[in-house]
C-alpha cells in the first residue's frame, strides 16, 4: 500500500484506540478507558493490524503483550495524540492548570545549581501535566538551528555579545571571580595577572560549534590566553575538582558562593578585571507569538528573578 493511501485510512480515532490498547495491554480495559464497547475496540484493532501488517498486541500467557513493531507505536501515538490536543489549543490560550505541552529548553547547569531544579518546580507546580525535555549545551549542538526546527524552545545561556538574529530577554549579570581550594596557593599570597594567567585552570566544554566561552573571548581580544588543563562537560562537577586540587575555576560570583559553604573552597577576586557575565533566555521568531512559549519564558524570568541577590 503507497504511503498516501496508508495515510488516507488513519483517523486520530484509531490512534487513540491504538494508544490505549498497547498502554492497557487489554482489549477490555481499553474498551473500558475509551467508553467504547468491546468488539468495536476488537474491530479497530483488526483494522490496524490489516494497515500495519503486525500483529501489534499478541497473547503471552494470560496476559498480553505488544510486538516489537507495536512497542515502537507507543511513543509515536502519544506525540500523535499530544500534538492533537495542542493543534487549536494554545491559538485559544495557555490553562497551564490542563495543558499538556512539552517544553523543550537548551541549558547548562552553569547559570546556578539551583536554577533548573527551582524551574522544573515551578512548571509542574502550575502545569502539572505539562512535559519537559532539558537538552544540553554543547559543540555539537547548534542552539540556532534547534530553534529554527522546534527541538527546542528557548535555549538559556551567556553570552558576551548575543546573537542579534533571535529574540531575547536578560535574565541579569553577575561579577566574574575564582574559585580555588581553601589551601592554594592565591589564598596565602596576592597573585597577578601573570601569575593568575600561569595557573592551572579548569573550563568547560564549548556549547555551541565554534565557541571559546565568554571567559577565553575576552582573553582573546586582548591577546591573553590562560593555561587551561582540565575541560569538562559536567559544570555541576568542577567545584568539587577544584576542592580537591590546584585547579582555578572562572566563573559567576553567584555560582560559586552556592558551593563555597559545601566544599572547602575559597572564592577570591580575579586579578584580570572581566565585563559582569550577562545570562539571557533566546527564543526563535517561530515561537514569539505563542501563549504556551510566553508562560515558559515568564516562568524563566520570574525564577531567574528569586536567585538574584
Amino acid at each position: 500500500m503507497k504511503d498516501q493511501a496508508l495515510f488516507d485510512k488513519i483517523d486520530l480515532h484509531l490512534i487513540k484506540v491504538l494508544n490505549t490498547v498497547l498502554n492497557e495491554r487489554s482489549v477490555s480495559r481499553a474498551a473500558m478507558r475509551l467508553g467504547m464497547h468491546q468488539p468495536a475496540v476488537s474491530a479497530a484493532l483488526k483494522r490496524l493490524r490489516g494497515l500495519a501488517g503486525d500483529p501489534i498486541l499478541v497473547r503471552a500467557g494470560a496476559a498480553m503483550v505488544p510486538t516489537d513493531a507495536g512497542l515502537r507505536m507507543i511513543e509515536p501515538s502519544a506525540s500523535i495524540l499530544r500534538a492533537a490536543g495542542m493543534l487549536f489549543s494554545d491559538a485559544r490560550g495557555f490553562e497551564p492548570a490542563t495543558a499538556q505541552t512539552t517544553f523543550r529548553l537548551a541549558a547548562s547547569d552553569y547559570l546556578d545549581p539551583l536554577f533548573l531544579p527551582q524551574l522544573v518546580a515551578q512548571i509542574k507546580s502550575q502545569a502539572p501535566l505539562c512535559h519537559i525535555e532539558i537538552h544540553p549545551l554543547s559543540a555539537e549542538s547548534d542552539y540556532r538551528a534547534q530553534l529554527a526546527q522546534g527541538k527546542v524552545d528557548i535555549v538559556i545561556g551567556n553570552w558576551a555579545a548575543p546573537p542579534d538574529d533571535l529574540h531575547l530577554a536578560r535574565l541579569f549579570g553577575d561579577e566574574v571571580v575564582c574559585l580555588v581550594a581553601k589551601d592554594h596557593p592565591a589564598v596565602r599570597r596576592a597573585w597577578d595577572s601573570a601569575s593568575w594567567l600561569a595557573a592551572e585552570h579548569i573550563a568547560p566544554m564549548a556549547t555551541h560549534p565554534g565557541a571559546k566561552g565568554v571567559i577565553d573571548e575576552y582573553l582573546a581580544s586582548r591577546g591573553w590566553q590562560r593555561n587551561i588543563t582540565v575541560r569538562s562537560p559536567h559544570f555541576g562537577l568542577m567545584p568539587a575538582m577544584v576542592a580537591s586540587s590546584l585547579l582555578v575555576m572562572t566563573t559567576g560570583r553567584q555560582y560559586c558562593e552556592r558551593y563555597a559553604g559545601q566544599l572547602a573552597v575559597k572564592i577570591l577576586p580575579c586579578p584580570i578585571e572581566f565585563p559582569r557575565m550577562m545570562y539571557y533566555q533566546l527564543w526563535h521568531e517561530r515561537t514569539h507569538a505563542s501563549n504556551a512559549a510566553k508562560w515558559l519564558r515568564e516562568r524563566v524570568k520570574s525564577v531567574a528573578a528569586t536567585l538574584q541577590k
